[in-house]
């Protein structure tokens, strides 16, 4: 099973359009998981267009109507193994013990917010994945998103994938 990670689109603000090698994933995934702000409902309209599952909560750029659509916590059994998914998890600093603590029946927690591409797995077993952001790299090299083939009840491939500057 193929996974597109997404976050933190920001549109228009960040670029005027999702990257086409973005779009592109998405038409090759089973499922997409997007970790909030979004910034306009363009873009969650596109995606719940284009996807065959979408996984998406809002973030704290996200207003009202993002947030009538979505909820601020989504999870989902897929391939055997439990995500969650959140826009905000604090601090780098002691993310796992705090995540861990915060969602203990979740195998996989997708988060967003910081732009920062991150994969870990915590002590008790929770896999941490950050995807950046495909239209804001901040202070990181490129633009960012994440593919992740799930087989067999276990995360099998991550591949963060960087998107050529625009």
């Amino acid at each position: 099973m193929r996974l597109l990670l997404t976050s933190d689109t920001h549109l228009p603000k960040r670029a005027k359009r999702l990257p086409a090698p973005l779009l592109d994933e998405v038409a090759r995934s089973d499922v997409v998981l997007h970790a909030g702000d979004w910034a306009d409902t363009g873009t969650l309209d596109l995606l719940e267009s284009r996807s065959r599952r979408l996984i998406a909560v809002y973030g704290n750029n996200d207003g009202p109507e993002l947030r009538a659509r979505l909820p601020e916590i989504a999870y989902a059994d897929i391939g055997g193994l439990r995500f969650g998914v959140v826009h905000e998890t604090g601090p780098a600093q002691g993310r796992e013990t705090r995540c861990a603590a915060r969602f203990p029946d979740v195998d996989v927690l997708v988060f967003g917010h910081s732009h920062i591409p991150w994969d870990t797995t915590a002590p008790t077993g929770l896999r941490l994945l950050n995807p950046g952001s495909p239209t804001d790299r901040r202070r990181q090299p490129h633009c960012t998103y994440m593919t992740v083939t799930v087989s067999g009840g276990s995360i099998t491939e991550v591949d963060l994938r960087r998107l050529p500057p625009r």
